[in-house]
């Protein structure tokens, strides 16, 4: 790759790293899997930058990455595999929130499949609109909605009650 190139790559990640981060460690639950996880997105889009950067809009097509990535790595049996028998040390938790809500809902979440997990960590941890996260996915508005509606249900079930003050929802 050029070295003009090059630069705006690592100018271009550097200064996303952060958000990609968050993302990917509420796909996965984990730091260190999200860490490996952006890792390998960041990998795919060093290989195709010339195509990325020439994408409308960047940030999504490296969001799609990420988000492609984990489904991906999910769908392999490698993937149930744990390393440890202990959690890695929690992100920190931003100012407000309480620490045992943030903890249920991540336990909560990990539960929930793959794909619907995508949808609610793209709709409301990262605040993307239903049109987006479909171009994501690659797939329909209508199936976004869908998988909205059944990982909230399927949270709720498992949250019981807690879960209409977590997600805002029934309000």
């Amino acid at each position: 790759m050029r070295a003009d190139l090059e630069r705006e790559y690592v100018e271009y990640v550097t200064a996303r790293l952060p958000a990609l981060r968050r993302i990917a460690c509420q796909l996965t639950g984990d730091a260190h899997r999200g860490d490996d996880l952006v890792q390998t997105a960041v990998t795919r889009v060093y290989v195709n930058w010339r195509r990325a950067r020439a994408a409308d809009n960047l940030d999504a097509y490296v969001r799609t990455v990420l988000v492609r990535v984990f489904l991906d790595e999910r769908r392999r049996l490698w993937s149930r595999v744990r390393l440890v028998d202990t959690p890695p040390e929690p992100v920190p938790v931003p100012a407000g929130d309480t620490v045992e809500d943030r903890e249920l809902l991540r336990a909560a979440l990990a539960q929930v499949p793959p794909r619907q997990r995508a949808v609610l960590v793209l709709r409301f941890l990262d605040d993307r609109p239903v049109d987006e996260v479909a171009a994501i996915l690659g797939c329909a508005a209508g199936t976004v909605k869908s998988q909205t509606s059944q990982g909230l249900a399927h949270l709720r079930r498992l949250l019981g009650t807690a879960a209409y003050a977590i997600t805002g929802e029934g309000k």
